[in-house]
């Protein structure tokens, strides 16, 4: 904890300096500067407070310590011990949490994302998985207070989805929802059973930060923009018109195609949309290897053997494989109610951080 101190030294001496910036005319003056002056400044004035709180319960341990010793009221001296009693175990509980407040930050995980489900094995049954877990996705966004649109979908003929892309925005969704990566498992008896067998099928899940303007510019030349005929759903109109859009990023070879929009324009700015967020998801890897093992690692093939998380219909139960989480509340969870998981997920990787970082330290 000393390394910590140390550096939480050093943060307040920063902290109070960007307090002062904020107050200075060239500063206030300066939109864009003081746009990130006040979001560091917002970024560590929890840290801060804590650290502050801190101190002064250490500073407060160590006066009632010296009335203990030195005085000689009996009244003062147990009221000093109680004091103290309490005083150590919330400077207990504010060093655990200054820990984990001082871990490497993701730098994404204040950003939006594209998130993407595709029915992968069990067919149709796969597809229809992939319909739940969007609903639970779009309950959950709606319990966070977050704001969710689908940008792309290919729905299959018994109502679910062969794969559906969604935005999902709001405060600090991808700290949250970047667990969800992966391959999803059903266990449960599908409509089409007539003999009441469970059947196993699985979705796959991929969360991508949003693009943003200052991470990534995508040079117009690298990109080959051919328009085609939507084919599908969509009456006499959708195959009368060129609306349908496939982008290719020659540099990666990522390729977005898009036609869930009525006309070309709203197909090219979806699909700059994604194919963005894409891009940046691939250099954010570095290089080609490396983004497929990425990938791969995330999702998988979609093979039931792939599996973060299990959903088994017939026992009402959830169990996230990788903290071997389980919880008997499977029909809450599909509406939405996912902070029990997320919640222990997030535990999980701090408390690996937090191991790393004492490592590190000894």
């Amino acid at each position: 904890m000393d390394k910590v101190m140390a550096q939480l030294e050093s943060l307040l001496a920063h902290y109070e300096e960007l307090q002062e910036m904020m107050s200075d005319p060239e500063v206030i003056n300066d939109t864009k500067k003081y746009m990130e002056i006040s979001k560091e400044e917002a970024d560590l004035r929890e840290v801060v407070e804590k650290y502050k709180l801190f101190c002064n319960d250490q500073s407060e341990i160590a006066n009632n310590k010296e009335i203990i010793s030195h005085e000689s009221d009996s009244d003062l001296i147990d009221m000093a011990k109680e004091e103290n009693i309490a005083l150590e175990e919330e400077v207990t509980k504010l060093e655990e949490e200054i820990k984990i407040l001082m871990l490497p930050k993701d730098p994404n995980d204040d950003k939006d994302i594209i998130m993407e489900i595709r029915g992968a094995a069990g067919g149709d049954e796969a597809s229809l998985f992939a319909g739940d877990l969007l609903r639970m996705y779009q309950k959950y966004a709606e319990n966070q207070g977050w704001q969710m649109s689908i940008i792309d979908a290919e729905e299959t003929e018994v109502g679910g989805f062969k794969r559906v892309a969604v935005m999902i925005s709001g405060d600090k969704v991808y700290s949250k929802l970047k667990y969800e990566n992966g391959a999803h498992r059903v266990q449960r008896i599908p409509v089409t059973e007539s003999q009441g067998r469970v059947h196993t099928s699985t979705a796959t899940v991929a969360v991508m930060p949003e693009y943003e303007q200052v991470d990534l510019d995508l040079d117009p030349k690298d990109i080959r923009v051919d328009v085609y005929r939507s084919s599908g759903a969509g009456g006499q109109h959708i195959n009368k018109t060129s609306s349908a859009v496939r982008m290719t990023h020659l540099p990666t070879g990522i390729v977005v195609a898009m036609q869930d929009q009525r006309s070309q324009q709203q197909n090219r700015e979806k699909a700059m949309q994604i194919l963005k967020s894409r891009v940046y998801d691939f250099y954010e890897s570095q290089n080609q290897a490396s983004y497929d093992a990425k990938r791969k690692e995330s999702v998988g093939t979609g093979d039931r053997s792939e599996r973060i998380r299990t959903y088994n219909y017939p026992q009402n139960r959830v169990t996230d494989h990788r903290i071997g989480l389980t919880l008997n509340k499977l029909d809450r969870i599909m509406n939405g109610e996912l902070e029990d998981i997320i919640s222990a997920l997030v535990l999980y990787y701090q408390t690996k951080q937090l191991e790393k970082m004492a490592d590190d330290n000894a």
